[in-house]
Parts: structure tokens; sequence; C-alpha cells
């Protein structure tokens, strides 16, 4: 298993709350992975825009 990137307990509330669903821990691991995919994309954009600070511009949702 990879590192936890998202909260579990705020996921699982989430969605229990907005769907009356259950969660199932490769969920968790998928979010994980989605985020980091998020980040990898983010940081390659700052770095190819000569900076060292990613930024809200850098996250773009079509990269997941």
């Amino acid at each position: 298993m990879a590192e936890v990137l998202v909260v579990t307990s705020k996921v699982k509330k989430y969605i229990k709350e907005k769907g009356e669903m259950n969660t199932s821990a490769e969920t968790i691991d998928m979010l994980s992975k989605a985020v980091e995919r998020l980040c990898a994309k983010g940081m390659e954009a700052a770095k190819a825009d000569g900076r060292k600070t990613v930024m809200a511009r850098d996250i773009i949702i079509d990269h997941i």
C-alpha cells in the first residue's frame, strides 16, 4: 500500500453523508494515487515555468 495522501475519515464521512454509501480501502488507495498524480503534474508545470512553488494553476483536474 502506498502512502495515504487523503484523510480517510473525511472521505468516508463525505461519501456516507452525500451518497449514503460505505467506502472500501481500495477507494482510499485510488484517491491517494490520484492526488499523487496531480501533485507530480503540478510540480512538472511549476518547474517548466521556472518556479519552485506549485500554484493552483498548476493543478489541472484533467491530469488524473
